[in-house]
């Protein structure tokens, strides 16, 4: 019990001992740099200083990490040319602007520029030394003030990223140069972060663009597994959707990944998608590219972007075998001035190290060995006017010294108060405000997302007479400029993939010519298609057409399916087979019923022609001819008065024709009932009433077409439903009870005929008339009992063709019926021609 007492005491000293020791540390915080320090590779003192971070050499060795020693720093290898010119430029420009009497007058910028070497823990060790300096005494307390007031980097979207989030909780600027990742135009995650250089939403957009300009709608596309090639890759494919272009395949990989590279080298290979889409960084680029050599795989028309498009370094005796022809999208080139001979004289005497290893080796224990691989550059600028960022770094110092500039309230004459506080949150705030016009004439502003306008070249890989390859310059996108104005090519001086002349094809499925439509194979994007001929009546007039059109209703299509044109009318003509031998038929009926009233005239003496009132035998002849040529009105273009004159012509003459019969027949049984003795009947229908009757019947129907031609006549009519590619022209009738009422009433006087006929068959004479009208009724009324069916069952022009046979065939029944018997006994039996040869019966047969 008592020893349990000791050990709670001496645990309750102990515990306020160490809480003592705590807070007398919290109160006096020490900063202690854990391991050796990184030595920036260029560097320089001034009043405010300029951090930045470039990949100069791109290879990497790593120490060993066997956990026995303490692990050596990372040792770089390979010079990368275009970031060390970078280097080179803004040294150039921190020098100009320490020269200026007008830009921070009495105010010196230093720089710290630390070499990445293109990996991802340099990266990362080189920012912590940046934003902690290089050296702490062991005594020296934490300010929390990071003696750097802007960082210029990094190259690559990936490092930038990494970059921005890890000086992003301290609010320190970074200014990119040339990371183009539209995820870094996200202002909540990446608050502090710039760039001189556009988003790739606007260059993935432009890719999509110049893919459709060129009509190719079936492309491939691969991309850096990393956050410079997925966010610009899937920018791409939303716009490459929306302009309907169909992507084949979409694959990625990242430089470290030699199977996932071959993968994509199998799919390539296997594809049929004639244009690669490459939204690559130069160092995938130079991968895929040997891949492509080693496999023989050429004649790919590559679209490439910025990244790699003018990359000097993908050069080589075969690259051109696979990219030459290449277009892309590049950063314009812009020359500043001085800067050519700056890297060959002022750099080396001023600002490179090993020329001042005296002053320096105490302080940073500098070697020049580290420097060897760089001063073989010493006396080489011919690649500088080829440097296209080298304006956008440029740009970004100029930038960061006009924010200082505003912020320690610098006046050309009087300076700038150099004891005011700068903290980064403030250069963050003025770089959104910074807007001004560098020597090269280009204005430098940042937008709300913290990017510049987009400007690029379109470039395109040419090979000289001598062998050596060019980036030509075949048009520009802006995208200041109205859309209708942003993007402009000279396809002239384009060469194509393997050197051709020709643009090469890349579709899934050819083009629908005019007169066809496209339809969607299933399963398959929406470029893959079949082409399916229009439907008879519609068209499609443009290439490529998703649906046919149907052609109005008085058109059809033509031949082609690509032209609506006006639908054949059709009537039945006096030039056609048909319309000529039904004129024939007509005219014929009229001569043949012409000649016989000839005939009946020379022999008008004779008993034959006197029996049965012989004025009635010429009225009907006349009648007969009427009907053989009301049928030519049938025949011919319908116009507003032919349709009205066919079918009242029609009814009137026969009425006319069967009142003439009908009186015929009477006559004939009147004739025989006045033979009864004491039969006084022939004296109630003598002749005078024989024409009083044909006269009245004749005017009922009159009366009755009249009234139908008054309420509603026919008319020409247009009829588009029988048949779908022409128009039957026919006669509609107006009005179906006035038309129905013509037939009925013929039909009426035709039954009556045939009823009294049939009644004074059976009368005894020689001659017996009767008989022949009861033939020629029923022939008659057999022939349009018949038409009915016939009229409404056939179809356009054979509708008029069966009514005209109609009308043809029953006339030429009452021709034949009535008086070709007679003319037999005329032409051919004269002796039967005689009176007492036709009263014979009847004194045989007399009561």
């Amino acid at each position: 019990m008592q020893l349990s007492s000791i050990l709670g005491m001496l645990f309750f000293l102990y515990t306020l001992l160490l809480f003592i020791q705590l807070q007398a540390k919290a109160e006096k915080p020490l900063c202690r740099m854990m391991g050796d320090p990184k030595y920036p590779l260029l560097s320089k003192d001034g009043d405010v200083t300029i951090g930045a971070l470039f990949p100069i050499r791109s290879i990497e060795t790593l120490p060993s990490f066997e956990f026995t020693l303490k692990p050596q720093l990372l040792s770089c290898s390979s010079v990368n040319l275009r970031d060390f010119r970078m280097a080179q430029t803004m040294t150039f420009a921190i020098h100009e602007i320490n020269k200026s009497p007008s830009l921070l007058p009495n105010v010196s910028i230093g720089y710290r520029i630390y070499d990445t070497c293109g990996s991802r823990l340099s990266s990362m060790s080189a920012t912590i030394s940046l934003m902690n300096g290089e050296e702490f005494a062991s005594e020296d307390t934490c300010n929390g003030q990071s003696p750097i007031h802007a960082i210029i980097g990094e190259t690559e979207s990936s490092a930038t990223v990494i970059l921005s989030r890890t000086t992003g909780p301290f609010k320190i600027p970074v200014i990119s140069h040339s990371a183009t990742c539209e995820c870094l135009s996200n202002r909540i995650n990446y608050p502090s972060f710039f760039r001189t250089i556009a988003s790739d939403y606007h260059q993935s957009r432009a890719l999509a663009y110049i893919i459709k300009h060129f009509g190719w709608s079936w492309v491939g596309a691969v991309n850096s597994d990393n956050d410079y090639g997925n966010n610009g890759m899937a920018i791409f494919l939303n716009t490459a959707q929306e302009e309907g272009i169909c992507v084949e395949y979409s694959v990625k990989f990242y430089r470290t990944e030699p199977e996932k590279l071959r993968q994509v080298v199998d799919t390539i290979k296997n594809s049929t998608a004639k244009v690669i889409v490459a939204f690559l960084t130069s160092f995938e680029m130079e991968n895929l590219l040997e891949q492509l050599s080693t496999n023989n795989i050429t004649d790919l028309q590559m679209i490439g972007v910025e990244a790699w498009i003018t990359a000097k370094s993908l050069i080589s005796l075969n690259s051109f075998n696979v990219l030459g022809g290449s277009l892309g999208f590049a950063v314009r080139k812009i020359d500043i001035e001085g800067f050519s001979d700056y890297v060959i004289k002022s750099f080396w005497e001023s600002d490179f190290p090993c020329s001042q290893v005296e002053r320096n080796s105490s302080q940073y224990a500098l070697s020049c060995k580290i420097y060897q691989d760089l001063l073989l550059l010493k006396s080489d600028n011919e690649d500088v006017p080829e440097q296209r960022y080298a304006s956008n770094v440029y740009k970004a110092i100029y930038a960061v010294a006009h924010s200082l500039h505003s912020l320690l309230k610098c006046k050309e004459k009087e300076g700038c108060e150099k004891d005011l506080k700068i903290q980064p949150q403030q250069v963050v705030e003025a770089l959104k405000r910074v807007n001004f016009t560098v020597k090269m004439g280009d204005r430098v502003w940042f937008d709300s997302t913290g990017a510049a306008v987009a400007q690029y070249e379109v470039i395109n890989w040419q090979q000289l007479s001598d062998g050596s390859v060019q980036f030509k310059t075949v048009g520009y996108y802006d995208a200041s400029l109205p859309p209708h104005l942003r993007f402009v090519l000279n396809t002239e001086n384009i060469i194509w993939a393997g050197g051709q002349l020709e643009k090469p094809r890349s579709v899934c499925s050819e083009s629908c010519h005019p007169g066809t439509r496209k339809a969607a194979q299933k399963g398959r994007p929406v470029c893959c298609y079949d082409c399916i001929s229009c439907a008879e009546g519609e068209i499609s007039n443009e290439t490529d057409s998703n649906n046919c059109k149907r052609c109005p209703g008085e058109y059809w299509s033509n031949a082609e399916k690509n032209k609506c044109v006006l639908k054949a009318v059709e009537f039945l003509s006096f030039t056609e087979v048909m319309g000529i031998v039904l004129v024939f038929f007509s005219l014929f009926g009229v001569g043949l019923t012409v000649l016989v009233a000839i005939l009946f005239y020379s022999k008008k003496d004779t008993p034959i022609v006197k029996a049965n009132n012989s004025e009635l035998s010429f009225l009907l002849l006349f009648s007969l001819t009427l009907c053989f040529l009301c049928s030519l009105t049938f025949i011919g273009r319908p116009t507003e008065w032919s349709c009205m004159l066919r079918h009242t012509v029609f009814g009137i003459t026969f009425v006319l024709c069967i009142s003439c019969v009908l009186g015929k027949t009477i006559v004939v049984l009147m004739a025989f009932k006045a033979t009864l003795p004491g039969s006084n009947v022939m004296k109630w229908f003598g002749p005078t009433q024989q024409r009083l009757s044909v006269l009245a019947f004749t005017l009922i129907q009159v009366l009755i077409s009249v009234l139908w031609l008054t309420i509603s006549p026919p008319f020409p009519y247009k009829n588009m439903k029988y048949y779908k590619e022409k128009i039957i022209l026919e006669c509609s009738l107006g009005s179906t009870i006035g038309f129905s009422a013509v037939l009925g009433y013929i039909g009426l006087l035709a039954v009556l005929c045939f009823i009294l006929a049939f009644l004074a068959r059976t009368l005894p004479d020689n001659f017996n008339e009767a008989k022949f009208i009861t033939f020629s009724m029923i022939i008659f009324c057999a022939v349009w009992i018949t038409f009915i069916p016939s009229y409404v069952s056939s179809p356009g022009k054979f509708t008029v063709a069966v009514e005209i046979f109609a009308i043809l065939a029953s006339s030429f029944g009452l021709l034949s019926c009535i008086f070709a018997p007679k003319c037999y006994i005329i032409l051919l039996k004269p002796e039967q021609n005689t009176k007492q040869h036709m009263m014979v019966k009847v004194s045989s047969k007399s009561y």
